[in-house]
């Protein structure tokens, strides 16, 4: 299934993308798109939904992020080797884990805002879990039965704030806008092998980012047991799981993102997400 939520923000409803790729709405069949429609439970329900009897969506309405109430963002970086080695990093022996913002999310196609003091404004492209059965202390070769589903992430970084002050990586990452996720939540059992997909970027339409999720240091598998060792993973969670080679702040000199800048990026399976860079307005 490709689980969506479309309309104004903040007054998203709940749709499906059929087999055809035409949205359909599933407002009559529930409220929204929760942590507990994402849960076996809620699944195994959609499942029994006839999708074809579903109304069909018209026009070209803006697709919000695809789960409503996700209670946290868990992030992971420097888990492509190339990406490692452009950044000038070490590589971990462990997991390398912070977290973003709620206040971050945004939809796969909205605005994103380059923050009022910003000077090095970078984009991320990752492939993000998202959680559909409390995972705690669970064994690699398991972890996969907790993910309901997959979903790009945009993960936005401004590395003066993160690289250059001090206090942590999570400023670096959690500004207003700087968490697009979608378009749609790919359920597990329709995405496939997590680690058998393209991961791409352009900017301005030149190519930027071109990885393969084979590349990562610590698979999807790992990275859920090894954060669920450390905090619970819930339903509704989004674990996003760091980004290949060919960031801003890769390239010599860097470039960096600024207003007016157009940002595309997919996944294979997972659709494209598309952004324009505004200026911070008060």
């Amino acid at each position: 299934m490709k689980l969506v939520r479309y309309g104004e923000k903040g007054a998203e409803k709940p749709g499906i993308i059929d087999e055809n790729g035409v949205l359909k709405d599933l407002s009559g069949e529930i409220g929204d798109i929760t942590p507990d429609i994402v849960a076996p439970q809620g699944l195994a329900a959609m499942n029994a939904i006839d999708v074809q009897a579903l109304p069909e969506v018209s026009g070209n309405p803006r697709f919000g992020v695809p789960v409503a109430g996700i209670p946290k963002i868990v992030a992971i970086g420097q888990n492509y080797m190339n990406h490692i080695l452009e950044m000038g990093y070490t590589p971990p022996e462990e997991p390398v884990i912070f977290v973003k913002a709620i206040s971050s999310l945004t939809g796969p196609h909205d605005p994103m805002v380059k923050p009022k003091t910003s000077t090095k404004f970078d984009y991320e492209v990752e492939l993000a879990a998202i959680i559909g059965t409390t995972a705690q202390n669970v064994a690699a070769e398991n972890a996969l039965d907790h993910v309901a589903g997959y979903a790009i992430m945009n993960d936005g970084s401004e590395r003066a704030f993160q690289r250059e002050r001090s206090g942590g990586t999570t400023k670096g990452k959690s500004a207003d806008t700087f968490g697009p996720l979608g378009p749609w939540l790919v359920t597990a059992d329709e995405f496939g092998d997590p680690q058998t997909k393209r991961i791409w970027t352009k900017v301005n339409g030149e190519n930027r980012q071109d990885g393969h999720t084979s590349d990562m240091v610590f698979g999807i598998a790992q990275l859920v047991s090894y954060v669920s060792e450390f905090m619970s993973l819930n339903p509704g969670d989004v674990l996003t799981t760091g980004s290949p080679h060919g960031v801003a702040a890769g390239f010599d000199p860097p470039k960096w993102l600024q207003p007016g800048d157009i940002i595309e990026m997919g996944i294979d399976g997972l659709g494209e997400q598309r952004h324009e860079v505004v200026a911070y307005q008060a």
